[in-house]
């Protein structure tokens, strides 16, 4: 009986195999501390690939850890429209969304202007900016897509994630103390919860901590500021597109990831997509995240993040006071 044969793998395949499974493996190592420690996955994945950064010298393994980069964090934002809808923002109010869409307005043009005095340039303004204001790391990395090559550009994008997810474990544990400090009622706990801390899953961790109804508030509002990655991604955009000189290398005017995120935002919000196949996206796009992280700890040289300096710390220590006290004052005042 003849043995069957089967096609040799395409040659794009063959090439990016080894780093892409490199990317993979650096992840669920990450998912597993993250199961059995409590550690925050984002930080684990990025400080686990970071010591394997000589594999990007490896012409085998470069291929896939690029892509993994890019192309699984493209594909991980995408799906994140699945997890929005129009019938959250109604849950919430208007009067507090719009609190929140101006919050994360004023965090990122202020970290603009503020990015000069300090030394940093308007790529990593919008990059910090946007990683406090929005979602973390997941934001971190949407941006970071969209900016022009820089030299600099793996260094600052592991500095964002590592640094955005120590303040937003931070903030799980005294985010919740500072709201019951200030007089806030379960409800407003979960408003400023959601609206402040910077990951999806600290945001879950520290809203449960207080009461499921807190927990539940908590989570709804930070899937807002999750809509709202794709208006930032697409405003910075065309902002680094009039701002390029003329024959280099543009950003696209609007990123296939961002129209694929508005597409399937669309679909959920209009109920067409069934809830098993929006919980199945939801776990898909969080694995996709945590490999394109490890991906990004691998581009990272150590020796290079200690360039960053001080001044960048404090510009995302202010970045993250700023929104805390930008939510906070509204609701202590009863003005949403």
């Amino acid at each position: 009986m003849a043995v069957p044969t089967f096609p040799p793998l395409a040659p794009r395949v063959r090439a990016l195999a080894p780093g892409l499974m490199l990317a993979v493996t650096v992840a669920m190592a990450a998912q597993f501390l993250s199961g059995h420690y409590g550690a925050p996955v984002m930080l684990m994945a990025i400080l686990l690939g970071m010591p394997l950064h000589f594999l990007t010298e490896d012409d085998r393994a470069a291929p896939g850890i690029d892509f993994a980069a890019r192309g699984l964090l493209r594909t991980g934002v995408a799906l994140l429209g699945l997890r929005v809808s129009l019938d959250m923002v109604a849950a919430i109010g208007w009067p507090f969304v719009a609190l929140v869409a101006g919050s994360v307005a004023t965090v990122i043009l202020g970290s603009v202007a503020l990015a000069r005095r300090l030394g940093q340039d308007r790529a990593f303004a919008l990059l910090t900016g946007g990683s406090v204001a929005i979602c973390g790391a997941s934001a971190a990395m949407a941006i970071a897509s969209v900016l022009p090559a820089r030299a600099q550009a793996e260094r600052d994008l592991s500095f964002t994630v590592i640094t955005v997810t120590v303040l937003s474990t931070v903030a799980m544990i005294a985010y919740p103390m500072l709201a019951a400090g200030l007089g806030l009622d379960a409800h407003q706990t979960g408003l400023f919860l959601g609206a402040t801390i910077h990951d999806v899953a600290q945001v879950v961790g520290a809203g449960y901590s207080v009461s499921e109804d807190t927990g539940d508030v908590a989570t709804v509002v930070k899937l807002i500021r999750v809509t709202l990655l794709a208006p930032v991604v697409l405003i910075a955009a065309l902002a680094l597109r009039r701002a390029s000189p003329a024959g280099e290398a543009r950003p696209p005017l609007l990123p296939g990831f961002v129209v694929a995120f508005l597409v399937l935002a669309a679909l959920n919000s209009a109920h067409l997509v069934p809830q098993a196949v929006g919980e199945a996206a939801s776990v898909l796009s969080r694995a996709l995240l945590v490999a394109a992280v490890a991906a990004v700890g691998m581009k990272t040289a150590l020796a290079r993040m200690a360039q960053v300096g001080a001044a960048a710390m404090g510009m995302l220590l202010v970045q993250t006071a700023t929104l805390a006290v930008l939510i906070a004052v509204p609701l202590l005042w009863d003005l949403v």
